[in-house]
């Protein structure tokens, strides 16, 4: 499992949980953290980024990977630390903070996702009626037959050995996702940086958790929200994500209303979006006066 610690070795320990699941992290992830106060730390999840094997699916569960974040707690030696995730991160940042909330000094969350089967329709499916375009293209990527339950003939293809089947899927997958991440377009989408290993090991482990409703019992992320109470909370979300619709974010407050709740108004997903970059700046800048080392 690959980490990395940056900024003040003697400062606030922050914990920076990737989204996807399974996209990894880049440098730019430590730019929402004052570096003079903050300890920066970084890891990739299990089969992600540069953990290793890229895309591995065998003992990769929430279970597993809040095991984990224990692992890395107890080798870096950590007593306690504010967690901070987006997407996928806020999604195990809260089963983590649920299991261990002892360990948690704070929660930064951005862009909710709870992973109930409205949000996976959502993601398969209901995008089509914002994003017509981006979405069949991902549909399209699949024979007519196959149309009918794309998450299951993804994730096939998705784990096929044959990188002549994999490959173009995960491609397609990333695709679609990126694009669909921010209220401004994004025309480069895809043809970016990111490597196109990368974005298979995002898809098929993202379609792994989503089949698998992310190996817990459905709802139970809000049904043990008591377990929150007494950390320091900030819920931040985009109006206009699409990714994660709003209404998570929306049903998490309700359930959690000790939380700051910032909806940033002119925004969609993507935390490099400038609301709410800046927004994720300032609330970590907030709790600078709160934390002690």
């Amino acid at each position: 499992m690959y980490w990395e610690q940056s900024g003040n070795g003697c400062g606030v320990p922050v914990l920076f949980l990737h989204g996807g699941p399974g996209a990894g992290v880049t440098a730019t992830n430590r730019r929402f953290f004052d570096p003079k106060h903050y300890r920066i730390i970084l890891f990739d999840q299990r089969g992600a980024g540069r953990s290793i094997p890229l895309g591995e699916l065998t003992n990769n569960t929430t279970q597993h990977l809040v095991n984990d974040i224990e692992v890395l707690r107890n080798e870096l030696g950590v007593d306690r630390w504010a967690v901070f995730g987006g997407s996928w991160g806020s999604t195990l940042a809260l089963a983590y903070a649920e299991s261990h909330p002892e360990r948690c000094l704070s929660l930064v969350l951005r862009g909710i996702f709870l992973c109930r089967p409205s949000e996976i329709e959502w993601f398969m499916r209901g995008v089509r009626t914002v994003f017509p375009e981006y979405w069949a293209a991902f549909a399209g990527h699949l024979p007519l037959h196959e149309r009918q339950d794309l998450l299951a003939n993804y994730y096939r293809r998705l784990t096929d050995p044959d990188p002549k089947v994999h490959m173009p899927a995960g491609l397609a997958w990333s695709r679609y996702e990126e694009n669909c991440s921010t209220l401004l377009v994004n025309a480069e989408g895809m043809s970016g940086p990111r490597p196109k290993e990368l974005a298979l090991g995002l898809a098929r482990i993202e379609a792994h958790y989503f089949i698998n409703n992310i190996f817990l019992p459905e709802g139970s992320l809000l049904k043990r929200v008591d377990q929150l109470r007494s950390i320091p909370g900030t819920i931040v979300q985009g109006r206009y994500d699409m990714v994660c619709p709003f209404v998570t974010a929306a049903d998490l407050h309700s359930a959690w209303p000790e939380a700051e709740f910032l909806v940033v108004p002119d925004a969609g997903h993507s935390s490099l979006e400038p609301g709410i970059c800046a927004a994720l700046v300032n609330a970590m800048d907030r709790l600078r006066d709160q934390l002690e080392p």
